[in-house]
């Protein structure tokens, strides 16, 4: 086992890493401004070029993006079409076997029946009922004065 003969003291460490922090913060600064300079004075060419094959790389990673989408929703576009094609044909054939099935089995004519409070049974009455009654004349006319009189009252 290894034992260290350094020992600092525990005032000591400390006041060393806030030493070494100051020192790369100064350092940090000191980087920042000799960049600053440097673009400023000498690097004017060199970064505008660099802006420029930025600028280059740039349109092309856009214009390679934009095929991939445009590729992507053409080959969705093309799957649903598939996608609808199949499921209508599959419906279909269903629908033409249900319709096979049931003129198999069901006979060709069915019973004629009628079932009380149909449609057709209540006009039939009604109709029997119209022919009973003699007309009244003047049965319109009446009704009408009826509700001249009932609309002034209100009014």
């Amino acid at each position: 086992m290894l034992k260290s003969n350094l020992s600092f003291p525990p005032n000591r460490l400390g006041e060393a890493a806030i030493h070494a922090s100051r020192q790369m913060w100064l350092a940090s600064l000191g980087a920042a401004v000799v960049t600053r300079d440097w673009v400023q004075t000498e690097a004017s060419g060199v970064f505008k070029n660099l802006v420029k094959e930025g600028t280059v790389i740039e349109s092309r990673a856009i214009r390679f993006v934009g095929d991939r989408i445009e590729n992507s929703v053409s080959f969705a576009n093309s799957v649903w079409k598939d996608t609808r094609r199949s499921v209508e044909s599959t419906v279909k054939q269903a629908a033409d076997a249900a319709v096979t099935i049931a003129q198999q089995v069901l006979p060709k004519t069915l019973p004629a029946f009628e079932l009380p409070g149909s449609p057709k049974s209540t006009l039939k009455r009604r109709t029997v009922k119209a022919a009973r009654k003699p007309a009244r004349a003047g049965g319109a006319a009446k009704r009408a004065k009826r509700t001249r009189k009932a609309a002034t009252k209100r009014a």
